[in-house]
């Protein structure tokens, strides 16, 4: 605005007066004099003024329809500018667009707003948007910023853009993200074909044109430094003679389908020189049309971003990783962890942090050197790496300071903090072995800390700090040691590992004894029992099964006591060989998932029958529905190698499970055994009956075995047998018994006719 000095308004307003008084005076009455006074004379000023003033309302007037129709043109100007006007919040939603661009991506006005904008990026433009809006919040208010995106509409019509970006800064209002977008998709295709036109071939890019069939016309010597191909060797040849073999079909597709499209592709490629050697390539594809919109030529640069690339990586990796160890720093585990924390949140499965520093690493240094401290870090670091899954992370946090991020674990605590337990025992016992430090022998130990996280029930400083503590447990515990932040989580693993202790020592010992549970037919003749294992503890007496058996299965435990009971029954087996009233009983033993599975199981149970020379008809292996949840193939082949033996199989808990049911045809099985929950309430729950019946059913179809197991009243029995099972075990006839105790039975009450009397227990 162009500043009016006082005495331009006061000849201005002069002015008006004067005009005012002209036109007073064309109008004066004849004869009136034009010498005024008094009253006359006022009146004539009065005249003159409201004259004036009429004409200063007809200027405003002029000026205020001046002002709105420059104000109609502006938003003209903005509304239908050529060019799309969006304002972003600082994140990256729409507040506010002119219509040009909501014409641009064919939707109404209103619906784009709020919208998240990188929802109208096409798919392959989207993590250059994002990289773009981070720049934007970090770059100074008032810096612009370009640079070209694809847009894909709902419609699926795809354009190119160049898009001018600007940070504006009020502090009376939130920060905003201007957005001038240009579409250059008519543009792109024009400056193609001046290049083309122009021949602009000699550039320090590759440049290659091929036809609609893309057979290669012409290149430029760019191309040929890069590839190694002379212009004669590539005329006339497919540019499939670049193909790395490293790009699936699938990524092929997409880049045609993105041409077809759009007619342009852009992205990174992976191609192999004359001379075999591959490298990252920068392609761009164009294609080129003409006046009917058919595509008559491709126009590729090729760029070789090797050194980029690698400059790329080398900062990155410096940026995230330690340079010593090349494990993950500070940073990049922070990261992670708040990635984990996510994760469990919506998983709801836990996590644990690790923190391990090494045991005097300091007189270490000061003794033999940093160099040689160095080395052990650097073995370190190698062997915790070999201690994680897959999915983990092991970093080094400065200095002689490790951490471990483990997720997935279970959602239950106890359960958690044994998985966790495992990895840090494991990676004690690792760290325990000599190190091999150039000329010196070096013995390692290390102190762990632990903490346990649920979602985002602590932060990131506190588990840190949690873990931290709980490493110093460790320490003044006398080191080498691992240490639980929560101290009553620390008595429960203290109790687990002192039981995992006992229980090896129970099978160095063999402190293990099998108890028989007698399975009788209709007649109430025994034709067998079950063997049960018992653990004959020196402080504790019995323990039974569920006290045990699950820790046995996690601690791998579990084959070592699956061998002995099997080796123990078949011994069983042959010392009845010779008793006239025990010759023909068979034994059925519970097998474990992870005994069956082990690579030898078809080897141990062959050797164990074998070694006790007995007739493998009497040997029943109990095997449970969950086992054949996964793996069918294996467990068929298991099964058909012993099968081919003599050896039989029982489906424990039959119908309890969901998935055994089309494996019945497939699998070698000889025996069903009825789940003790559908056999006591059999006698007042019309659905068990039903299922009863539908099993005995089943089996006698497939011509298979049934034997009900929890019969424990003569009415369960009359019931069952009214079903068609005709054979049972249960309290009814016995419950579990040492084998002296069940001989003893079976010598004096060889017919089970009737109930022996016994309180239940657990079997």
């Amino acid at each position: 605005m162009t500043n009016k000095s006082p005495k331009h308004f006061e000849n201005r307003l002069q002015q008006l007066r004067d005009s005012a008084a002209a036109r007073l005076s064309e109008t004066a009455l004849p004869g009136q004099s034009a010498a005024l006074a008094g009253k006359d004379k006022l009146l004539h000023e009065l005249q003159i003024y409201q004259i004036e003033l009429e004409m200063q309302n007809e200027q405003l007037r002029q000026a205020h329809d001046a002002l709105a129709e420059s104000r109609d043109r502006y938003l003209d100007l903005y509304e239908f500018s050529p060019v799309g006007y969006i304002t972003l919040t600082a994140d990256g939603l729409i507040y506010e667009t002119n219509l040009k661009a909501a014409t641009m991506f064919d939707v109404e006005r209103k619906q784009l707003i709020l919208r998240r904008f990188a929802h109208l990026v096409a798919d392959h433009d989207k993590d250059r948007w994002h990289f773009q809006l981070l720049r934007m919040k970090q770059s100074a208010g008032g810096e612009e910023q370009d640079l070209d995106l694809m847009f894909k509409r709902e419609d699926g019509y795809s354009f190119q853009t160049h898009v001018n970006c600007l940070r504006m800064d009020d502090m009376d209002a939130p920060q905003m993200i201007r957005l001038a977008i240009t579409d250059i998709t008519k543009l792109r295709a024009a400056e193609l074909e001046l290049r083309i036109a122009a021949i602009a071939f000699e550039s320090q890019e590759g440049i290659m044109i091929t036809d609609v069939n893309n057979v290669i016309l012409r290149v430029n010597q760019a191309f040929t430094t890069m590839t190694g191909y002379s212009a004669e060797e590539a005329l006339g040849q497919n540019p499939r003679m670049l193909c790395s073999g490293r790009q699936g079909k699938e990524f092929y597709a997409e880049m045609w389908t993105t041409l077809y499209n759009t007619g342009a592709w852009e992205g990174e490629i992976w191609n192999r020189r004359k001379n075999g050697v591959i490298y990252p390539e920068r392609l761009t594809i164009t294609a080129v049309k003409d006046a009917a919109d058919n595509t008559t030529h491709y126009v590729s640069t090729l760029t070789d971003i090797t050194m980029s690339r690698a400059a790329s990586d080398e900062i990155k990796h410096l940026a995230f990783y330690d340079p010593l160890t090349q494990l993950p720093n500070r940073r990049l585990l922070l990261d992670r962890l708040n990635q984990a924390l996510a994760t469990s949140a919506r998983s709801r499965r836990r996590g644990a942090l690790l923190f391990l520093d090494l045991d005097y690493f300091k007189t270490l240094n000061d003794t033999l050197g940093h160099d040689i401290g160095d080395l052990l870090l650097q073995q370190v670091a190698e062997r915790l790496t070999a201690c994680i899954r897959e999915g983990d992370t092991v970093a080094r946090f400065g200095g002689d300071e490790f951490v471990m991020l483990l997720e997935d674990l279970s959602e239950v605590s106890i359960e958690a903090a044994a998985q966790t337990e495992v990895i840090g025992n494991k990676v004690l016992a690792l760290l325990n072995q000599v190190f091999h430090l150039a000329a010196y022998e070096h013995h390692c130990t290390i102190s762990i800390g632990a903490t346990l996280f649920n979602g985002h029930d602590a932060m990131i400083d506190e588990l840190l700090k949690q873990a931290d503590i709980a490493m110093y447990q460790a320490k003044e515990s006398g080191r080498n040691a691992l240490s639980f932040f929560d101290h009553h989580m620390q008595e429960l693993i203290n109790a687990h590992v002192h039981l995992e202790h006992e229980l090896r020592k129970a099978i160095e010992q063999q402190q293990f004894e099998l108890y028989y549970q007698v399975q009788v037919d209709a007649s109430g003749k025994a034709l067998g029992a079950e063997v049960l294992i018992r653990w004959q503890h020196p402080q504790r007496g019995i323990l039974l099964p569920a006290e045990f058996i699950p820790l046995a299965e996690e601690s791998g435990l579990i084959s070592a006591i699956g061998l002995w009971v099997l080796d123990a029954a078949c011994a069983q087996l042959q010392k009845w060989q010779t008793d006239a009233v025990m010759r023909n009983l068979t034994l059925s033993v519970n097998v474990s998932s992870k005994q069956f599975y082990k690579a030898d199981f078809v080897q141990q149970v062959q050797a164990s029958v074998a070694r006790f020379d007995i007739d493998p008809n009497l040997l029943k292996l109990e095997l449970t529905e969950s086992m054949l949840v996964e793996g069918i193939d294996e467990v068929a082949a298991t099964m058909e190698a012993l099968a081919e033996t003599g050896i039989r199989f029982s489906l424990d808990d039959f119908g309890t499970g969901y998935s055994s049911l089309q494996y019945l045809k497939i699998l070698p099985l000889y025996q069903l055994k009825i789940d003790q929950s559908f056999v006591c309430n059999i006698a007042i729950d019309s659905s068990d009956r039903a299922i009863v019946s539908t099993i005995v059913a089943m089996a006698q179809s497939l011509d298979l075995d049934v034997i009900a197991e929890g019969v424990e009243t003569e009415a369960q029995r009359i019931l069952l047998l009214d079903k068609g099972c005709t054979h049972y075990q249960g309290y009814l006839f016995s419950k579990p018994l040492p084998i002296a105790a069940f001989e003893d039975l079976l010598q004096y009450a060889p017919q089970f006719i009737a109930p022996i009397p016994n309180s239940p227990a657990a079997g």
